[in-house]
């Protein structure tokens, strides 16, 4: 799996080997490092919370794929706006310093 993560112009790419062992506090530094490289801090943002739902959205598929991204879409995450863009896609966006708009993308391996 993939996860990207882009703010303005700038973006990061985070592979996930296993997304059944993904290390989420490890993947959060990296984004929040990301962002305060940009001179934009992450407040009240839920990446620890939202990253496992992404994958879990993608790889979970409990009740069959591609149903948990897109049931993830209709519950909604916190302040993101959540959208399942064909091919198993998951995209989540969120305000943060200043109007500017963070966004992860989350794309499966298949």
């Amino acid at each position: 799996m993939l996860l990207d993560a882009s703010l303005g112009k700038e973006s990061l790419s985070i592979n996930i080997e296993n997304p059944f062992r993904a290390d989420i506090d490890a993947m959060v530094k990296e984004i929040e490092a990301f962002t305060l490289s940009i001179d934009v801090p992450l407040k009240d943002v839920d990446l620890k919370g939202l990253i496992p739902k992404m994958i879990r959205g993608i790889a979970g598929c409990e009740d069959g794929c591609p149903s948990n991204a897109k049931g993830l879409v209709e519950k909604g995450f916190g302040n993101f706006e959540m959208k399942y863009i064909e091919g198993g896609i998951l995209s989540a966006k969120t305000k943060v310093d200043e109007g500017k708009v963070l966004e992860l993308r989350m794309f499966p391996d298949f």
